[in-house]
């Protein structure tokens, strides 16, 4: 039991909550993409009301607050694998492809608490109304739209942030150590894009997000470019 209070012991309890909240954040994601927003679909205004006002609050109470401690725990692994007397470098393969992964889940969570939660808040007080006998807020379809767009975004790029979360610890060859900077700067325009396209895109940019089999093909293509761009910019092998 004492080895759980060293420095190593305290890494795997972050590490092992970290995944417990992970699982919960990305299951209700992939449940939300993968399940739910299909059946909405096709299904008739009197249930898709009852799910908004019944399932949907609880959903996105796991949704956030997993989203929250994948987020506060990922980052305290990392703290704590760059800070101290066995730090590893900033630089390094390992951090290099754990930040990029992290960086990916961290702009997911920015898109949970500041995007999804705040307009799906809307939708769902706009369905009590209606079935209170009262008028759907004006906006509320709208604010939808943008929160299923964030989530699509999300699904996306789920799939390369859970590579480069594995990659860092059994891939650590995939990269070499030159240039990191000028990888930064190409990731950050690529996603900020990818951001861009969620919140402000048109119907023509948006639409592999507005299907399920296009979002799983567009999470692997960005995976894909964005390993045959680090491999090249940082000088390491395919």
């Amino acid at each position: 039991m004492g080895s759980l209070f060293t420095a190593d012991g305290v890494q795997f309890l972050l590490r092992w909550f970290h995944f417990l909240a992970g699982i919960a954040w990305i299951g209700m994601l992939y449940y939300f993409n993968l399940v739910q927003t299909p059946f909405f679909k096709n299904a008739d205004a009197g249930v898709r009301s009852g799910m908004v006002r019944g399932v949907l609050p609880v959903a996105l109470w796991w949704f956030r607050w997993g989203a929250m401690f994948t987020f506060l725990t990922g980052w305290s692994i990392i703290m704590a694998k760059t800070h101290g007397a066995q730090a590893v470098p900033w630089d390094s393969p390992y951090v290099t492809l754990i930040l990029t992964g992290g960086l990916l889940g961290t702009l997911m969570w920015f898109n949970v608490w500041f995007v999804i939660w705040p307009n799906q808040k809307v939708v769902i007080a706009s369905a009590e109304q209606v079935a209170k006998g009262g008028q759907a807020i004006p906006e509320a379809a709208a604010k939808g739209a943008t929160a299923g767009m964030a989530s699509r975004t999300n699904f996306v790029l789920s799939i390369p942030m859970l590579f480069y979360m594995g990659a860092a610890s059994h891939m650590p060859n995939l990269i070499g150590l030159k240039g990191p900077m000028v990888w930064w700067i190409v990731f950050v325009v690529l996603v900020g894009a990818l951001q861009w396209n969620a919140l402000k895109g048109n119907e023509k940019t948006r639409k592999p997000l507005t299907t399920v089999k296009g979002a799983i093909t567009l999470g692997f293509a960005v995976t894909v470019v964005f390993v045959v761009l680090m491999s090249l910019l940082l000088s390491g092998g395919p």
